[in-house]
């Protein structure tokens, strides 16, 4: 019977591991669920190329700053508790764009989606490491850790399903659909807390979040600002200000948010980094993919989303072994060479030109995926292997943190560099046309093929110009975020830890014989 129990996974377990990785299903899918509908978005509302960019990234900024708050009040007040009010607020924020669905509105449900998808991603993981006993958690962790890196993917592939029969606003209609339902299934596994009840840190959650939200906008605006633009200064400073506030407060406080320390074993820190840096890229460039699809090769919504499937197969296969693979090589080289593969696949893609094609997309693509499948299952274990059992839940928030800091910060980058791009080489094409036409041309690629579209064939010079122009923003965002891949893939891995060498035993001494013992003790006389 023992054996058995050890063979397998309980019900109960099994249930748990399910229902956990919908739920982070569910929370990263919605960060990438709008990519496919952002034309229509933009025909149907107005929306500009930035308001564009913070349609996708208030929910992923809201996220990036209360993920590590919402760790900690999991820890708390129960992780269970905490998933469920997160997926009720995560719902109700979902359904405010049925009724209410100006660009302004748009942005603030997905700031306030993005506060219950923060109570609830943390809480998915911490409940796993403590559901799970150490022999069967890595395996658990590998598995989560695979489904959150495909997220994107299905997250684009069924919304593309439901603009395909239906209007953008029924992906709002699916995903408060789904937090329903699994607010309900959440009810049905144990309730998970830290006996001893930490007292929070309040002080530690607003510089923090202050920081994290700071740096974003910063990043977001500082392509289409530049560097010396006031706004971006200010940003700027303030973030690096809450920034080192947040590790004064954190060194201090009795109870921190996030032990400081940790971040000197060389597991965890280069862990964070390596999923900071995977999910910034390619949500970065998942933003620009779709939009290439649809925008250029003219594809359907359902159509772009299925160009994006083969990604699934390589990223998940890979990660169900990466993690077995960096136990005995070590940490650095799955995960060095996963950026590189990451990074090379992002240059390839900046070689696109207008008159590309899905074949030319397919390498990099599966490059890509490859590279996140050796690098995120390691990254992950390495964080909840590099902190005592009693801080997982700690563990939980700081990979759901890096990875939702990485995924705000790569579609500023990538968003707001297309942006800048589009306007740069569009500004010469906009004296000449109508006053009425100017502006929504000058916002966006989409707006722009609607105004050709009505003018007739007479205005297909300016469609081809306008997709050249979004061409070139293409160019200089996956070019961006290609070096930036490779260069953090050089800096980390002088920090990863490599293989582990087993202890060598000590040699046995040789036992001492009474006659030999006298002999010794004659001599010393």
């Amino acid at each position: 019977m023992e054996s058995t129990e050890r063979a397998g996974l309980s019900a109960a377990q099994r249930w748990l591991l399910t229902l956990s990785c919908l739920a982070v299903v569910l929370v990263i899918a919605s960060m990438a669920a709008l990519y496919t509908a952002l034309p229509e978005i933009a025909a149907a509302t107005g929306a500009s190329q930035a308001e564009l960019t913070w349609i996708v990234d208030g929910y992923t900024l809201a996220l990036a700053c209360l993920v590590l708050p919402a760790g900690a009040l999991g820890d708390r007040y129960g992780r269970r508790a905490v998933l469920i009010v997160g997926l009720i607020i995560f719902s109700l924020a979902s359904a405010i764009p049925l009724v209410l669905d100006s660009p302004t509105w748009l942005i603030a449900a997905r700031g306030v989606a993005g506060v219950g998808a923060a109570l609830v991603m943390p809480s998915t993981l911490s409940l796993l490491t403590a559901g799970f006993p150490e022999e069967r958690r890595g395996s658990a962790i590998g598995l989560w850790a695979g489904v959150a890196g495909a997220g994107a993917i299905l997250g684009i592939l069924g919304s593309g399903i439901l603009i395909e029969y239906w209007s953008w606003l029924s992906i709002f209609v699916g995903m408060t659909v789904a937090g329903v339902v699994l607010s309900i299934a959440a009810f049905t596994v144990a309730e998970s807390v830290d006996k001893s009840r930490p007292a929070m840190d309040p002080l530690g959650a607003i510089t923090g979040a202050l920081a994290v939200g700071a740096l974003v906008i910063a990043a977001i605006e500082v392509p289409a600002r530049g560097w010396l633009d006031p706004l971006v200064l200010v940003a700027a400073v303030i973030g690096i200000i809450a920034a080192v506030a947040f590790v004064v407060v954190e060194k201090r406080v009795a109870h921190p948010l996030i032990d400081i320390k940790l971040f000197a074993d060389r597991g965890f820190g280069s862990g964070t980094a390596i999923v900071t840096v995977q999910f910034l890229v390619t949500f970065g460039m998942f933003m620009l993919l779709v939009q290439y699809f649809q925008l250029i090769l003219g594809y359907r919504p359902l159509i772009s989303a299925v160009a994006l499937a083969p990604m699934i197969v390589p990223m998940v296969m890979i990660s169900a072994i990466s993690p077995w693979l960096a136990q005995r090589v070590g940490l650095r080289i799955p995960t060095f060479a996963g950026l590189l593969a990451i990074g090379g696949a992002l240059l390839m893609i900046a070689r696109i030109d207008v008159d590309g094609s899905y074949v030319d997309l397919l390498t990099p693509l599966l490059l890509m995926s490859a590279g996140v499948g050796l690098c995120t299952a390691p990254a992950t274990a390495a964080i909840i292997e590099g902190t005592p059992v009693e801080k997982h839940g700690v563990a939980a928030a700081v990979n759901d943190a890096a990875r939702e800091v990485g995924a705000a910060i790569g579609i500023a980058i990538g968003g707001s560099v297309l942006a800048a791009g589009y306007s740069e080489r569009i500004a010469p094409a906009l004296p000449s046309l109508p006053e009425a036409a100017r502006e929504p041309v000058g916002d966006s690629l989409a707006a722009a093929l609607q105004v050709a579209e009505r003018a007739g064939s007479a205005a297909q010079p300016l469609a081809e110009f306008a997709k050249s122009a979004f061409i070139h923003g293409l160019h200089q965002s996956a070019t961006t975020l290609g070096f930036l891949t490779i260069g953090a893939a050089v800096l980390i891995a002088f920090w990863t830890p490599g293989r582990r060498r087993a202890a060598v035993p000590a040699e046995p001494k040789p036992a001492v014989t009474e006659p030999q013992a006298a002999a010794t003790s004659t001599k010393s006389e």
